[in-house]
């Protein structure tokens, strides 16, 4: 009889889906919050009994679907490195959605809310399934499904300016799209598979024979750079900061901590499950990820120097903080590709915590995003400086942060390859102008406010927005201890990623 555990990873996306169905004809968006909220809890405890069955035995299992074996059925894949991933995303969606919750129910009209939380939910249904499939297509269907939900996230916060960043926003998300797709007909045609176990053999054939040699390189780019549009990667970045800066506070939380995680996490499967490190090597993708990981590591934090607006000013440095994960899955070595899954983590809680913080800092001072006049907010709600004093911290990469070990993981990867010497440099240029923007940043909100602009402030706060809010402190307070673990208590974190990836192949 299979063990309970194994049937954890459905029961999760099947929650979900559910949840998705259900919130759409609740009454009220505060009761679709609430059962939204508690799917996220039980994910969140689902996941983290895979990951104990998981990492304690040491393997990883397949659940198959309907018990139809494979071509007809689906089946989904569970080991440490799975687990690890949806114990994050389930748990930082429910804290996304806890500390972005005043702002969310005043952004977001009443007759709306339930359907937010529909897509909310969808979103986190895709997150688990593209951690967990086996099945290249289902992979594109949830990608699909995440981008649906996903602009809908971004729009939910009715505006002239949010509206042009959804439709910019899904014109790149379906051209990433349609890249993705056309590599996977391609690979198809050339395989006859796509669950991802025959197809790695197929692909293995092909490279031991030769044949098909450039349709399988075109398929392989087209799937890899089909996700990296979706993921921001540079040079197709330019939808973001309108799409991030824009959105309701918890819609950017998700949209820049997890959502973009999801098609890495997907890419990162694809690499080591069908493709293989070598292959990827060989043909040359590898160094395309890397080029554009170096890239997108000092262009995205050069924009982010120009902001003056709090939220594009994050949204830019998550360009070049996502260029960190394809920098390293660019170095194409087990090092490198343990340091991008370490960061991955690492950014879903600092870059959440940081859109929380910046949310909560504008709403007690009578809605300002500008640096400028949020000075001596931290003083306005000093929870909210904290955490955005921490986020940032460990953005630069300051010592018992997260961030530091991400960097030392990457600069230690890099030091077995040919590009140790550029990987290096541009670490320490990208750490340098991450300082540039984020301790003016910090510097700002404690810094001392001028006469006239506390009296603004004052006039224009309304009560509500001054007053304490205790389900932000509460998913601030778990964000910054999940910074503070990842940058001290990393070791443990680093046994479970390394199990999970030898098992991933």
């Amino acid at each position: 009889m299979r063990p309970i555990a194994e049937n954890f990873p459905f029961f999760c996306i099947f929650l979900a889906l559910t949840a998705g169905i259900v919130s759409a004809v609740l009454p009220s968006g505060r009761a679709a919050w609430r059962l939204t909220l508690g799917v996220c809890a039980a994910s969140f405890l689902l996941s983290m009994g895979v990951l104990a069955y998981t990492f304690g035995g040491n393997l990883s299992f397949t659940y198959t679907m309907g018990r139809f074996p494979a071509p007809y059925g689906n089946a989904l894949q569970a080991g440490p490195w799975q687990a690890l991933m949806a114990v994050v995303f389930s748990g930082v969606m429910g804290l996304s959605l806890l500390g972005g919750a005043r702002d969310l129910f005043r952004d977001v009209k009443p007759s709306r809310q339930p359907l937010y939380f529909t897509m909310a939910d969808m979103t986190l249904a895709s997150l688990l399934a593209l951690t967990y499939t086996t099945d290249v297509f289902t992979g594109y269907v949830f990608i699909e499904i995440s981008t649906i939900a996903a602009c809908a996230l971004v729009m939910a916060k009715d505006s002239g300016p949010n509206l042009i960043a959804t439709l910019r926003y899904l014109f790149m998300s379906l051209l990433g799209s349609g890249m993705f797709l056309l590599g996977l007909v391609f690979l198809n045609s050339i395989t006859g598979h796509l669950l991802m176990t025959p197809l790695s053999g197929a692909v293995a054939a092909l490279c031991a024979s030769g044949g098909y040699h450039t349709t399988l390189v075109i398929a392989m780019g087209l799937m890899t750079v089909g996700l990296g549009v979706k993921s921001a990667m540079f040079p197709f970045h330019m939808w973001l900061p309108d799409a991030h800066g824009g959105a309701t506070t918890a819609s950017s939380a998700i949209l820049s901590g997890l959502v973009l995680k999801g098609y890495i996490a997907l890419m990162i499967v694809l690499m080591v499950r069908v493709f293989s490190l070598e292959l990827t090597m060989e043909v040359g993708i590898s160094n395309i990820l890397l080029l554009f990981g170096l890239l997108g590591m000092v262009m995205g934090s050069l924009s982010a120097m120009r902001e003056h607006h709090v939220k594009r000013m994050l949204a830019y440095s998550s360009v070049a903080q996502i260029g960190y994960i394809f920098m390293g899955l660019g170095l194409g070595t087990t090092a490198g590709l343990k340091a991008s899954c370490f960061h991955i983590l690492v950014h879903a809680c600092c870059k959440p915590l940081l859109f929380l913080c910046a949310g909560r800092l504008s709403t007690v001072s009578a809605h300002h995003h500008s640096l400028r006049n949020l000075r001596g907010s931290g003083y306005r709600d000093v929870v909210a400086g904290v955490g955005f004093t921490v986020g940032a911290l460990s953005m630069i990469g300051i010592p018992l942060f997260g961030g530091f070990v991400s960097k030392l993981y990457f600069a230690t990867a890099s030091l077995y390859t040919g590009q140790m010497a550029a990987v290096l440099v541009v670490i320490a240029l990208s750490t340098l102008l991450n300082a540039l923007y984020y301790v003016p940043a910090v510097l700002s909100i404690w810094g001392i406010a001028p006469d006239e602009l506390k009296e603004d402030v004052r006039l224009h706060t309304a009560p509500e927005d001054r007053a304490f809010d205790g389900r932000f402190t509460l998913a601030a307070a778990a964000l910054v201890l999940g910074v503070l673990a990842l940058g001290t208590l990393y070791h443990p974190v680093m046994d479970v990623l390394d199990a999970g990836l030898n098992l991933l192949k």
